[in-house]
């Protein structure tokens, strides 16, 4: 994070507990929703009553999400909150209230706790929750996931909400069929240097990738000259065409972030 906060005394301690609570969570293999947390030669169970507690709280809030209910957020949010949202923004208390809008005419919004795990050291707990969205859209139903860390502090008054990191749980996009003349267009070899080369042959409704000492990789279209590997949504393969429409090789693009592959001459004889 890139933002520097002034903090009292008692903040700065509560600040130490949840960098040393962060660092305990990396440790474990949380597999049940009520879990231990370990440190040193002691290990801490978590309350069953907490643990339910703290899914009570999570739940709350996301159900106030879409009637733009501030109440609740002012009440259970840290003064000293940062939030990381899924595109990247860093908000602080105020700006997390500020954002709180019902939503729109047309849209019908719901957010539900699934998967739900804990871990606690002294008086702070660091959750991890995957939520379902349904979104009614205009008619139209949209359903998302989303993969929230929050970290839990407890003072005089109940359980607070002092950071929280949300990501988007990403999806492979829905893949097209191309006929067999264009899919098998871009086979052929692809060099990233002169000693790292890719052979790319058709198969059936996909590409299939390979290259020395590496296992075989697949490529479905998403879209003519645009491809994705099954389970890494975070990527695509975009080839490239000259003036003339013909393939001179492919980037492999994650975010914005391309790294160029060269189409090979074919070899005569």
């Amino acid at each position: 994070m890139h933002k520097r906060m002034l903090m009292s005394k008692s903040t700065a301690r509560v600040a130490y507990q949840v960098a040393l609570a962060l660092l305990t969570v990396t440790l474990l293999a949380l597999r049940d929703p009520v879990c231990a947390a370990r440190g040193g030669d002691a290990t801490q169970e978590v309350p069953p009553a907490l643990a339910a507690e703290l899914r009570r709280n999570t739940q709350m809030l996301l159900d106030a999400i879409a009637p733009g209910d501030v109440a609740i957020w002012d009440k259970l949010l840290d003064p000293a909150v940062l939030q990381v949202d899924e595109n990247d923004v860093v908000r602080g208390k105020p700006e997390i209230l500020a954002t709180l809008k019902p939503l729109g005419p047309g849209l019908v919004g719901h957010l539900y706790v699934d998967d739900f795990r804990v871990a606690v050291r002294g008086e702070v707990a660091v959750v991890t929750h995957e939520d379902n969205e349904t979104l009614e859209y205009h008619g139209q139903m949209l359903r998302s996931r989303f993969r929230m860390t929050d970290t839990w502090h407890k003072t005089p008054g109940g359980w607070l909400l002092l950071g929280s990191q949300v990501l988007a749980v990403l999806q492979d996009p829905p893949a097209v069929s191309l006929d067999h003349e264009t899919l098998c267009s871009y086979a052929g070899q692809y060099a990233l240097t002169s000693a790292i080369v890719a052979t790319i042959r058709c198969s059936g409704d996909r590409l299939l990738v390979e290259r020395s000492g590496k296992p075989e990789r697949t490529f479905l279209a998403e879209l003519k000259d645009i491809f994705f590997e099954p389970g890494q949504p975070r990527t695509r393969r975009i080839f490239l065409r000259d003036a003339q429409g013909r393939i001179t090789g492919f980037v492999d693009r994650r975010e914005a972030r391309d790294v160029r592959w060269v189409r090979q001459p074919e070899k005569s004889g």
